[in-house]
């Protein structure tokens, strides 16, 4: 299956999500993000689609590719990670593309700090997700291809 823009969602992890598996276990569990993609391109595939994973510390990084699932993917899903909370340019990048993005959270932020009861993100997003762990990547997932469905 070649990687078209109706059949490849694209997958961003902000920043120290490389570190699942070992970052605060207790907060965000032992499943690691190699973990979390493996299932998640099972389930894709189970949909009909392929997924691109991607997972950096850089905020720019994060907005280029943004921009790029704009043109390239069927949808988004998106844990911004402490971006979430920060960054203007994310909800500006979002805000500029039309392909439908998911909000995913691992923990329950409103259960948190109350900086991270603010996002940049929820309010250009077609759906947020928080607090179900790495299941929430799946509930993405099936929401995107669901949305799609739809529009069809």
């Amino acid at each position: 299956m070649s990687k078209t823009a109706h059949n490849r969602f694209l997958i961003l992890n902000g920043p120290n999500l490389n570190l699942l598996g070992v970052r605060e276990p207790e907060m965000y569990g032992t499943v690691t993000l190699a973990e979390i993609e493996a299932q998640l391109a099972e389930k894709a595939m189970a949909l009909g689609y392929e997924i691109d994973f991607r997972q950096t510390n850089h905020e720019g990084t994060l907005v280029d590719w943004v921009q790029e699932g704009g043109i390239s993917a069927a949808g988004i899903i998106i844990n911004g990670a402490g971006y979430t909370h920060t960054s203007v340019a994310l909800h500006d990048a979002i805000a500029a593309i039309e392909t439908p993005v998911i909000e995913v959270h691992l923990s329950n932020v409103y259960a948190r700090e109350a900086y991270r009861h603010h996002s940049y993100i929820s309010d250009v997003a077609a759906g947020v997700i928080i607090g179900f762990g790495a299941h929430g990547y799946i509930l993405a997932l099936d929401a995107l291809a669901s949305m799609l469905r739809n529009q069809s």
